[in-house]
This record gives C-alpha cells, structure tokens and sequence, in this order.
C-alpha cells in the first residue's frame, strides 16, 4: 500500500472516530436535557411544599420548630422579613438542615413556604412569583372573588355592582381598553390596580370583563323560549353571544386623537351629525372577547334606513371591538339593526338597539 493510501486511509479512520465521539457527546447531552434543561423546572406553591416537607417539624413544632398556626413563634419571625428567614432556610438554622433537608428545593419554593406558614399564622404576605417560568394568569373569577368583591359586591364608594350591566354599560361605550386603563391608573376612590399590586395588565381585563358579564345567562340555559334573548337598553344576549353597543360623536373622537388615533378608528368625517358606532362581542358562557366575527350595521329612523356598513375592527386583536362612523341628523330616536357573523356559523346573529341623542 502506496504512503498516499496509508495516509487517506488513516484520514478515513480519524474522520469515523470523530463522527462517533460527536454522537456518543450528542447522545449524553441529549440524555441530560430532560433532567436539567428541557424540563423546565416548575416551582410549587408555599402550600404543597409545606405539605410534602416542612409540615414534619412545623406541624407539631418538634425540635424548637416555631409551629404552624402560633402567632407569638411566627410574629418575632416574620418581623426579620422574608429575606432574612429564607436565608436561614437556605443556609440551615439550629436543628433545621439547609433547604429544609431537601437540596431539590428551590429559592422560590422556600420563600413560597415561609410564606405560607406565616400567613397560616397571622400574617398577610405576597407568595412570591416564580422565578424559572412564566406563571399562568389568574382567571377574572379568581382575582374578583380575591380582591375585587370589596368594593364591587355591594357598589362601596360608586363601584358598579358585579353584574349590573346598566351600572357597566356607559362605562364601556368609550370600550373595553379605557375601562382597563383606568383600573390599572386608579379611578376615583379605587387605587391603582385595585389595590393589588401585582396584578398584570391581562389579568385585570379578566377581572373586569368577569364583573361585566357575572350573571349572563350562557348558550346552554336556553332551554325556555323566553330565555333565548336577554336584553337591556345598550346590550342584548343572543344566542350565546353577549353584544354591547355604544355611540360617540365624532367631535368628541376629533378632540381626543390619544384615546381615538387614527389608526384605528380612521378620520372622523366632518360634521356635527357624524356618530361613532361601536360594537363589542363577547362569549356569553366564558365571557371571552369574540375576535373573529364579521360585524354589520344599519342605521335607521321613522322615515327611511340608511346605508348598511361593515363595522371595522379596532384595537389589537386580543381586545377587538369593531365600529364605523354614520351620519345622524337631528336627535332621532334611531334603530340600529346590528349583524354579526361567526366563521361556521351556519346563521347571522341579528340584534336590534334603539338610540337618540342625549
């Protein structure tokens, strides 16, 4: 064999080595991911770390343990902060080895359950979010029955009543986003975002729109004729599908392009007889937004109608409501005919509302 073969040969080999060092590498990491990085840790709540842990000691306050429920051991304790008895947690304290005994814990597993055993006893702390993954969103259910149900169950201080769509609707008419923005600035006697801090902008538009909606009847309670449509004066339940509907001068759009940007609401046409109508649909058994239908209007009055119009979609998807500006001289009364579409829906949902000019 030629010194050229040998040496191509010898290429071929160390070539056949190293695809084979590559793989055996690729298989090892691939067999460490699940364990380290592909399975994302998710860290529990102070509750179940408690249950499945702490609660050996701090249930019975063995070993000098301050025991769960006795206010006297947990208030000299929590007054050293957080911060401070997690370090204890972490690094070990007396009889109590670090992390608790259990090395898997994380640092925000141990705050969570600090945080619990001094809210079981007393004390009034935040469970802290989770520091390794992004953390669902609380329903609006959740987070009204939390906090909300202060000031909105019995209408304290002006706030609209849960579920008292006539307290709700001239709220809305400027939309959903302006209702929104108000609850996380503060309006008048409620402090910004409720009081509650760490509420996310998403969750208090569930808050909002679970109160809005608390008590519409869904698509299933339909079983009497009577209950297939529920009405009032600016909304109607039809058909499973809950329609709000509102109208704003065009002037007042005109004077407040921040609230209104051209963008989305298009030119207000000029005039002092031009009117914004605005739509906003929601699921009347979830009380999520409805994205995706194709809304028509029609405005009417004793002596004739006027053009039918697609009423266009504003806002970001996730915050839709679909409206169009038309003209309305004098002060009416005017029937507006609304027609929306849902995609394979074998049938228009129609809805009726009666306006004039305040």
């Amino acid at each position: 064999m030629s010194a050229n073969s040998n040496e191509r040969q010898r290429r071929r080999s160390s070539t056949v080595a190293t695809k084979a060092v590559v793989t055996v590498v690729s298989i090892v990491i691939a067999g460490l991911l699940p364990a380290s990085v592909a399975a994302q840790h998710q860290d529990r709540t102070g509750k179940e770390v408690v249950e499945s842990l702490c609660i050996s000691c701090h249930g019975t306050g063995a070993s000098g343990a301050p025991k769960i429920g006795d206010r006297k051991a947990w208030e000299k304790r929590a007054a050293q902060g957080l911060s401070s008895l997690s370090q204890h947690a972490l690094t070990g304290i007396r009889q109590m080895p670090s992390h608790g005994g259990n090395l898997s814990l994380s640092d925000t597993e141990i705050e969570r359950a600090i945080t619990y055993m001094v809210n079981q006893s007393g004390g009034h702390w935040t469970e802290p979010i989770s520091r390794t993954g992004k953390t669902a969103d609380r329903t609006g259910e959740q987070i009204v029955k939390a906090q909300c149900l202060k000031c909105h169950e019995k209408g304290v201080g002006g706030a609209p009543k849960i579920g008292d769509r006539a307290a709700w609707i001239p709220r809305l008419k400027q939309g959903l986003d302006v209702v929104v923005r108000s609850a996380i600035q503060g309006h008048g006697a409620m402090p910004p975002r409720g009081g509650l801090a760490n509420l996310t902008d998403p969750e208090l538009r569930n808050a909002v729109v679970y109160m809005i909606n608390a008590g519409t009847p869904s698509a299933s309670a339909k079983a009497a004729p009577a209950a297939k449509a529920a009405t009032g004066q600016d909304y109607r339940v039809v058909e499973g599908a809950a329609i709000y509907f509102g109208v704003v001068p065009a002037d007042a759009i005109r004077r407040r392009p921040k609230d209104y940007p051209e963008s989305e609401f298009g030119v207000p046409p000029q005039g002092p007889q031009q009117y914004y109508v605005t739509i906003a649909l929601f699921d009347a058994s979830n009380g999520q937004r409805i994205t995706d239908a194709t809304v028509k209007a029609r405005v009417s009055t004793a002596t004739g109608a006027g053009p039918e119009k697609v009423l266009e979609p504003t806002t970001a998807a996730a915050s839709r409501s679909y409206g169009n500006y038309f003209a309305m001289a004098g002060g009416g009364p005017y029937t507006v005919n609304v027609q929306l579409r849902r995609p394979g829906a074998p049938d228009p949902i129609q809805a009726q509302f009666e306006y004039a000019h305040q």
